[in-house]
């Protein structure tokens, strides 16, 4: 028997060792960065009164710098998520779900253009791509004990560039193309469609005065469906709004508002900031973790704000394969699929399993092979990194003919702009790198199209002044609330649909936000500070759509006791989510559903099964069907929770939540970073914002890590400290860093 003992404390010791092994593989598997060139960089960095860090550099790099050190001081955890995304590692802490953003990455090539495009950027883009991974590299040395994974530092700029030619194709919603592929599920498209158990829905009339649907004869653009990976503002529920109003209509002022609405944490959650050089580079604004620049804000002299929009940006090929499956035909001639094989690192545990998995790619792009057969994928943008360079020169641009030439490149492939300045000058520019689909070809560019044929493959994108765009309207405002940018400006100033070739595929659909928000901008006589501050908080909803339809559906629905109760109380409701009728709550729980299916294109849900749920919950965890919204609905950080108003699809947007154990909903995703700037006549920029949370989003000890959420509750903004005797006068804190210090603390 002593060989039997020996044998199994053999085997313990090869389990410990395959466990061990298991535990340590990938920080030495991982191919370890190259640090940036070696440079020596100072900024100095002042915290206004609620934390926000205002970064000061003798050149533009130094800044940048700067912004790493800043933005790893106050939120270093997700940074280091953003960091192993683009180098390929995500799963080695997120699990499963990173492994699909690994997977992605080396699907679209994320590593393969950035080191093919970044040394063609200009030197000074990429001396600030260098400068940040040097303020990242310097924090993680000297906070060692903040590092999720081993060898994740150093970085360079190349590994910082990966990171934009990962997450940039997710905007316009190239997840809700890659998972359903997948998954071997059929694509879906939105109306105009004309794949089989999806028959074409018409577009609804509008009555007279109101907002009239732009003709169903445009092609319409995948929908939106399940967002696989925490990439891009949340497809299931995307959303944000934006105004700007020209002097003439806002009492003489120009106005300019930021509501993006972002995940409130995570890898594309705002981070505010204000930047300034000794080089005329001066911007306040929000970047998302990962970036050495803000994406939206202001200068001196102008500013602008993005909002979502689902352009079809994406064609998708079904290959023609060989008895082998390892080749493809294309005009006749048989060509090899080419082939890599990556190792995906995936957590389980104490754990980090390593999963082999082959990318195939063709000429049209990344290709997915499932029992259906083999997918190209080919979208705007794909292959470029020309943003990195033209978000740097937005910043720096003075006026709005230098600001559109940057725009014009369209090397931003998505994201509507829309724009204000110190001259009055308002624009909206539905800013999207469409492919250039060739005229005359016989194709249903509307459906999965033959991989067989070149002619097919486009090239490039369409010219940017085909693209829907209004400078200065009769009306004096524009507006996006994510709807078609045909109904942007108001009556007499919008764009005609018929104008625009239906092979752009420009969205047809309106959101309820963009109902009210054309409503209210419409019936306003001026557009001065407190009517834009009643339109953007507005909690109303309209009776049309979705929602109509979901009321058409309460109406005819049979129900008895507690069911016939719920029904008739949501009835009664009056169309706000203010926190002051008795249908709010179980309104706010039934309304996302129907929001979702009709942004995503699902089927509709069936209305007495939603309405039971909802039923469910509120007595379950509320004792009763009416209880006050603001006791369901709930903003939560640390040991702060406070009561929200504002709905899914409101223009004070409460969009998704987590249901916590209590049954409250915690809201996760809507207002974000809000940015309301103004240039009133002989005065220089102003500015106020706010974030749901604080500055420090991830440090519980700091003070501002909650401090800004009772402002947010109560539809107050706080002051930018633009200009640096704001900002001195009222700092928290002022230090100079720099690289010849041994630790950044």
């Amino acid at each position: 028997m002593i060989w039997v003992k020996r044998g199994a404390f053999a085997l313990v010791v090869v389990l410990l060792l395959a466990v061990a092994a298991l535990a340590t593989w990938e920080p030495f598997f991982a191919n370890a960065a190259n640090p940036p060139p070696a440079r020596a960089y100072t900024a100095e960095i002042i915290r206004d009164d609620f934390g926000v860090p205002h970064i000061y550099g003798a050149t533009d790099a130094d800044t940048a710098y700067g912004v790493a050190v800043a933005h790893a001081e106050d939120d270093f955890f997700t940074l280091q998520d953003v960091v192993a995304m683009a180098r390929g590692r995500y799963g080695a802490i997120a699990g499963e779900d990173g492994a699909k953003v690994d997977y992605v990455y080396h699907l679209i090539d994320a590593r393969g253009t950035a080191t093919r495009e970044y040394p063609r950027l200009p030197a000074d883009t990429r001396a600030l791509f260098e400068a940040y991974a040097a303020g990242l590299n310097q924090y993680a040395e000297g906070h060692p004990g903040e590092v999720k994974l081993a060898n994740l530092f150093p970085v360079n700029g190349l590994d910082v560039a990966a990171g934009f030619a990962l997450r940039q194709p997710f905007f316009f919603g190239l997840d809700s193309v890659i998972g359903p592929l997948v998954a071997g599920e059929d694509l879906r498209r939105e109306h105009g469609a004309d794949i089989p158990g999806f028959p074409r829905e018409p577009l609804p009339v509008a009555p007279p005065g109101e907002i009239a649907p732009a003709p169903q004869q445009a092609r319409t653009p995948l929908s939106k469906k399940t967002g696989v990976l925490p990439l891009g503002e949340d497809a299931e529920h995307l959303g944000s709004n934006a105004f700007a109003v020209a002097p003439q209509k806002g009492g003489g002022i120009t106005t300019l508002i930021s509501n993006s609405h972002q995940p409130l944490r995570g890898g594309v959650a705002w981070y505010e900031l204000v930047v300034e050089s000794g080089e005329g580079w001066h911007f306040a604004g929000a970047n998302f973790p990962g970036s050495p620049f803000p994406f939206l804000g202001h200068n001196e002299h102008l500013g602008w704000t993005n909002t979502v929009n689902t352009a079809d940006m994406i064609d998708i090929y079904e290959l023609e394969l060989d008895e082998t499956g390892n080749r493809y035909k294309l005009d006749g001639q048989w060509r090899d699929l080419e082939s890599e094989w990556v190792t995906l690192p995936v957590k389980v545990g104490p754990v980090v399993l390593p999963i082999r998995r082959e990318v195939l790619r063709s000429a049209h792009g990344p290709v997915i092979r499932n029992a259906k057969g083999a997918f190209a994928i080919r979208y705007g943008g794909i292959g470029q990194l020309g943003q990195l360079d033209a978000y740097y020169r937005l910043n720096k641009a003075t006026d709005f003919a230098e600001w559109e030439a940057q725009l014009s490149r369209l090397a931003i492939p998505s994201t509507n702009f829309i724009y204000a300045d110190e001259a009055g000058t308002i624009a909206f520019i539905y800013n999207a790198a469409i492919p250039n689909r060739p005229e005359g070809v016989t194709a249903d560019w509307r459906t999965v199209l033959p991989g067989n044929r070149s002619d097919l493959i486009w090239q490039g994108a369409v010219d940017y002044d085909t693209l829907p765009r209004i400078v200065n309207p009769a009306s004096g405002w524009v507006y996006n609330s994510n709807n078609t940018p045909f109904t942007a400006a108001g009556a007499g100033s919008d764009l005609d649909p018929a104008a625009f070739s239906p092979l752009m595929g420009i969205e047809l659909k309106q959101t309820n936000r963009s109902w009210r928000a054309y409503k209210l901008l419409s019936e306003a006589s001026v557009l001065d500070r407190a009517t834009l501050e009643r339109i953007k908080y507005d909690t109303g909803y309209e009776r049309r759509g979705y929602v109509d339809r979901m009321f058409n559906g309460l109406e005819a629905l049979k129900a008895e006791g507690k069911l016939a109760d719920a029904r008739d109380l949501l009835l009664s409701w009056d169309f706000t989510a203010d926190n002051v009728g008795r249908a709010d709550a179980i309104a706010l729980l039934m309304i996302r559903d129907f929001m979702s299916a009709d942004y995503n294109n699902k089927t509709f849900p069936d209305v007495g099964e939603k309405l039971q749920a909802a039923t469910d919950h509120l007595t379950t965890h509320f004792g009763r069907l009416d209880p006050p919204m603001s006791d369901l609905l709930r903003l939560r950080q640390g040991n702060v929770d406070l009561p929200l108003d504002g709905g899914s699809d409101t223009l004070r947007a409460s969009t998704t939540w987590d249901v916590a154990e209590d049954g409250r909903l915690s809201l996760k995703h809507g207002d974000s970073f809000i940015m309301w700037i103004e240039w009133q006549p002989g005065q220089k920029v102003s500015s106020r914002s706010i974030q749901p949370f604080g500055a420090a989003t991830t440090r519980p000890a700091s003070p501002h890590y909650t401090d800004q959420m009772q402002l947010f509750v109560d539809h107050k903004l706080k002051p930018v400290r633009f200009w640096r005797d704001d900002v001195v006068a009222t700092a928290s804190s002022r230090r100079t860093v720099s690289t010849t210090d041994t630790a950044v603390r």
